[in-house]
């Protein structure tokens, strides 16, 4: 018997992202990530040393307006514009 692919797709999908992995999914530099996560209360877990994130959790702080600027001038990423 074999395992359903769907299944094991389903897994990784659910899976915790990292630091690098979230900066890449959002198109986002990784210190930027940091900044956001100390200013913008961006959802992160802390394990040990590590950061990691749920993708749904971080996708629904971007889709209610965590991630916008707060200061005039910049944009979301926090770089002047």
């Amino acid at each position: 018997m074999g395992r359903d692919p769907v299944r094991l797709e389903s897994v990784m999908e659910d899976r915790w992202l990292s630091v690098d992995e979230i900066a890449a999914y959002l198109g986002i530099k990784r210190d930027t990530v940091y900044k956001w996560i100390s200013e913008k209360q961006m959802p992160a877990h802390r394990m040990g040393r590590l950061w990691k994130f749920r993708k749904e959790e971080v996708d629904e702080w971007v889709k209610t307006g965590g991630a916008g600027s707060n200061e005039q001038g910049q944009t979301p990423d926090g770089r002047k514009g």
